[in-house]
């Protein structure tokens, strides 16, 4: 993902390239033949499109966090500790670029904006993301 960005950056690739390839992704969240396998398609999806907005990473996170939900119905502390996880993986730099995204719901457009991500645990993954990451670490008490 680093060297598409990075190609991303330097007009190697344009925005419908890196569409076309979160199009390509998100064809598997059709074929998938549970709920969690197509949550988790859907994260791949919101994954290859980082490369022309950050903003879809907190996507991939919520789909992620999704797919464990929707397999694990009977464990909704594995919820907890897919964010928790996802969170002890991020490095200083991607939680610094992560802080520059406007909160769930603030923007007009885009993958934050008041649409689909900003409900059910989607929403709630991604305002939890967004709200360990402002604190001074990841730890919390609430986790």
């Amino acid at each position: 993902m680093a060297a598409r960005t990075r190609a991303y950056s330097v007009g190697e690739s344009s925005t419908a390239d890196e569409i076309s390839k979160r199009f390509i992704a998100g064809k598997a969240a059709k074929a998938a033949t549970t709920p969690a396998g197509a949550a988790a398609a859907k994260a791949v999806a919101q994954a290859a499109a980082v490369a022309h907005m950050g903003a879809h990473a907190l996507g991939a996170a919520a789909y992620a966090a999704k797919a464990v939900s929707l397999a694990n119905k009977d464990q909704p502390e594995m919820v907890r500790d897919e964010i928790r996880w996802q969170l002890a993986h991020l490095s200083e730099r991607e939680r610094s670029a992560l802080r520059l995204l406007p909160p769930l719901g603030a923007d007009s457009s885009g993958p934050l904006s008041p649409g689909l991500l900003s409900r059910g645990i989607l929403g709630t993954s991604i305002r939890e993301i967004q709200a360990q990451i402002s604190l001074c670490g990841y730890a919390d008490s609430r986790f």
